[in-house]
């Protein structure tokens, strides 16, 4: 065949392509349903990638963030801005941490909690600072976060990595132990208590309270990358809660502001005043809309009970996909928490993406093999049933196919 004379148009093509798009244009939403150009209707099992906490135009949420919209929505950090206090007197509150730093993302969050580890470890004295982070973890895409995460793939093409990070397996108690007695230079861990991007992979309970022992022992700071799993999203507002222990740095975004860019470091007494005057800012970070909105997402979440929500219509998703998959060959595991839920298959999976999308389903698929779902808080036990109903046969005829017979070579 002749080559066509013109190849189709690219439908953004002033658009950097860094992303692998599906041919959906989403036009409107409300609750936990989209809707695109094309008048096609979808139900949101991805919320952002855990963004939209309230789901779609909430009708709470709506009139408080235009009132703001109103009177303003930017000024800059040279000038007082109350709400910024009122926010973060209600995540020290829930959190019993001690004081907040406000940016706009994860990735900035997680910076700055890098930067804290490292004055830290200055102001002790120690001379080359390094930090303790892990295989499959994800924290970001600037070139120091970069370097902590954990994935080859991701890093590829972007060297040299930034130094100072000492790299050990999850849950393994004994390799953490290890790091401690051979390495003098380590001031600090740097963990997601589940990893989002690495596959939806739960930190133990027993693991946390073991890494907060060795943090006291050694004087060392515990941060907690709590980006994707916070803010209620697996029932209580901080995943580490469930083991019931504190970090010292805990950072902060996504579902904080429902949709609106915020993010946010957390901290305790041993990190809470290592940052003075001129150490660290932010131009967006902290602004009159920002804070407003994570303000009116925590007060709205408590009036209507969405850490409940959460921990209830979770356990029944994960309870209708392991009974609807139960016994399906190429089914690995179906792992998490509340309304954060991975279903980890034998092969690479991307594709159901867009047969997913195609069914009237928005979810994610992370670390190749794992389905991910971070639907809004507010989803409904029906809607959880319809998730079950739509994806289950999905991932059957997906394992089911010839072309998927044979498992992909790690």
């Amino acid at each position: 065949m002749n080559a066509p004379d013109r190849l189709p148009a690219s439908p953004e093509p002033h658009v950097m392509k860094t992303y692998g798009r599906l041919p959906v244009a989403l036009s409107h939403g409300r609750g936990c349903w989209v809707w695109d150009t094309e008048g096609r209707k979808y139900l949101d099992g991805l919320g952002g990638i855990a963004v939209n906490t309230l789901g779609h135009a909430h009708p709470k949420l709506v009139p408080a963030l235009t009132e703001q919209i109103g009177k303003l929505i930017h000024t800059s950090n040279y000038y007082l801005v109350p709400l910024q206090e009122q926010l973060a007197a209600k995540l020290c509150e829930l959190s019993g941490l001690t004081n907040v730093f406000f940016c706009s993302t994860g990735l900035e969050a997680n910076e700055a909690a890098l930067k804290i580890a490292r004055k830290y470890g200055h102001d002790k004295g120690v001379e080359r600072p390094e930090i303790v982070v892990y295989e499959a973890a994800f924290h970001g895409r600037s070139i120091a976060t970069l370097s902590a995460t954990g994935n080859p793939k991701v890093q590829a093409g972007f060297g040299p990595l930034v130094e100072g990070f000492v790299r050990v397996p999850l849950n393994d108690v004994a390799a953490i132990e290890k790091v401690a007695a051979m390495n003098k230079n380590v001031v600090a861990v740097f963990l997601e208590v589940i990893q989002g991007e690495g596959g939806v992979k739960p930190t133990t309970i027993e693991y946390l309270k073991a890494v907060r022992r060795v943090c006291d022992a050694n004087g060392w700071l515990l941060i907690l990358d709590e980006v994707q799993c916070g803010m209620g999203r697996t029932g209580k507002w901080f995943a580490h809660q469930w083991a019931g222990i504190r970090p010292d740095v805990m950072p902060l975004a996504k579902g904080l502001g429902s949709g609106v860019p915020v993010g946010a470091i957390v901290c305790g007494p041993k990190a809470a005043d290592v940052f003075g005057p001129g150490n660290h800012g932010t131009t967006f970070g902290g602004n009159p809309l920002a804070m407003r909105a994570g303000v009116e997402t925590i007060r709205i979440m408590e009036e209507d009970g969405l850490l409940a929500n959460a921990a209830t219509v979770g356990a029944a998703l994960k309870a209708g996909l392991e009974r609807e998959l139960a016994g399906i060959k190429g089914v690995a595991d179906i792992r998490g928490q509340g309304l954060m839920i991975g279903i980890e298959l034998d092969r690479p999976c991307g594709e159901l993406l867009g047969r997913a999308a195609s069914a009237g389903l928005m979810i994610s698929v992370t670390a190749d093999k794992v389905v991910r779902l971070l639907p809004a808080l507010i989803l409904s036990a029906d809607e959880a049933a319809q998730i079950v109903a739509i994806l289950c046969p999905l991932i059957k005829d997906f394992l089911a196919a010839p072309t998927a017979a044979t498992p992909a070579s790690s």
